[in-house]
């Protein structure tokens, strides 16, 4: 795997690029709610496919309605064999607080995927999303495949939220590992070279 690294002697990324090995990863997270001990790698999704999220911050604006709606639609991701996992450059703790805040209290309680927590930036760094002079990412949604490739890689600004219905189709259409036409959607028949 492809690996972000960065210290003082050395500040060297490898940055992510569709079609080669996904950056490695291994952030604390709220998989344990509770004791926030229990960090997420890159590793633990080998076998699946799985949906990066990375949002700029926690309490926000439009970054709860994104996570919400992934949520909400995980079953869906999960019933093709997909996970999703949140990424910030905000503390665990403040994610914790963030999932136990109610949603009409511009929450995110009831989220049923981990969020992790890249304090340092370095892996937003190394999918080139990261707004140094804040600290924050853009909205970058990355698809790695089972095998840990990158194979899809979309970056907004930090105003507009991503589709979950598009990113379900683009999933899906990865998974054929054919030719799919502009607008295919599930169930149509791929292209034939």
């Amino acid at each position: 795997m492809a690996t972000a690294t960065g210290t003082a002697t050395e500040n060297t990324v490898t940055l992510a690029k569709v079609g080669q090995p996904a950056p490695d990863f291994n952030m604390p997270s709220t998989k344990d709610i509770d004791t926030l001990k229990e960090n997420v790698k890159l590793a633990d999704y080998k076998g699946k496919w799985l949906i990066l999220l990375f949002y700029p911050l926690d309490f926000t604006f439009v970054c709860p309605t994104e996570l919400i709606h992934f949520s909400d639609r995980l079953e869906e991701f999960q019933g093709v064999g997909a996970e999703v996992v949140g990424v910030s450059t905000d503390s665990v703790h403040s994610h914790r607080a963030w999932l136990k805040t109610p949603q009409d209290q511009n929450g995110i309680a009831g989220v049923k995927y981990p969020i992790a927590s890249d304090t340092g930036g370095k892996l937003a760094k190394a999918y080139n999303i990261l707004v140094e002079d804040a600290n924050i990412a853009l909205r970058g949604l990355f698809i790695i495949n089972p095998e840990g490739v990158l194979q899809y890689s979309v970056i907004h600004d930090l105003n507009i939220g991503r589709s979950v219905d598009e990113t379900l189709r683009v999933l899906q259409g990865l998974q054929t590992g054919g030719l799919c036409a502009a607008d295919w959607t599930p169930g149509q028949e791929n292209l034939k070279a």
